[in-house]
């Protein structure tokens, strides 16, 4: 949605530019930051709804930004990274990033993905959806577990509040790419395996014994209805 602002976090100061340059002509307020220690400073100051992060900053590694991001904030994280090689980390590592860029990648692009990132937070359901154990309230963004609130990342909430709305419904992976990560997406299918299993941890779901979200094998995955 036009306004939100976006921080862009590189050491380059000419991809900074560009990337203001192109998320500003498409409505956004942008911020920037040149290192990791500066990227917190202004994610605390402006509260940005997303933050364009790039993994190779010249004093706290893009990680541990993202890590301590994740501490206090369920903001959407695009990674950006110099090394193809990279992506398999990001992926494996679960780290909390949302999505995921390598260089060299088109300004185009970029807006399009912060597009798809805040277009899944106005498109959700507008009921509660309720299982005895599990409560998804698109309207407050909040999911409880057993009483208590489990702590989400904006995608993993979009993520749960998708499977929930269709109970019993399996999902291929490439349609949840489709309609959580949105249409613009060109990276791993395995980023919903990262995302489902740090969506388990946080909901205490055994993977062997499921109670919200169940594994098709071979196909994909479901909001389990109760028994």
């Amino acid at each position: 949605m036009a306004g939100e602002r976006v921080v862009v976090v590189d050491d380059d100061a000419g991809i900074r530019s560009v990337l203001r340059g192109y998320l500003e002509k498409a409505g956004y307020a942008v911020s920037e930051a040149g290192d990791g220690r500066s990227a917190l400073e202004v994610f605390v100051d402006v509260d940005p709804a997303v933050v364009l992060l790039d993994v190779g900053l010249p004093d706290i590694e893009g990680l541990e930004v993202l890590r301590r991001i994740r501490a206090t904030s369920d903001a959407y994280v695009l990674m950006v990274t110099a090394r193809v090689e990279e992506v398999d980390r990001l992926v494996g590592l679960g780290m909390g990033a949302d999505d995921y860029i390598t260089k060299p990648f088109s300004p185009r692009e970029v807006v399009a993905r912060v597009q798809a990132f805040l277009r899944r937070g106005s498109h959700q359901p507008a009921a509660p959806a309720v299982h005895s154990a599990l409560t998804v309230d698109p309207r407050t963004r909040e999911v409880t577990v057993d009483g208590g609130p489990a702590e989400l990342s904006a995608l993993e909430f979009d993520l749960l509040a998708f499977l929930v709305s269709r109970p019993g419904q399996v999902f291929t992976r490439t349609q949840i790419l489709q309609q959580v990560w949105g249409g613009e997406w060109y990276g791993d299918e395995r980023v919903v395996d990262v995302h489902i299993r740090s969506l388990r941890l946080h909901l205490g779901d055994d993977v062997a014994h499921p109670r919200f979200i169940g594994t098709v094998r071979g196909v994909g995955y479901k909001a389990l209805k109760e028994a």
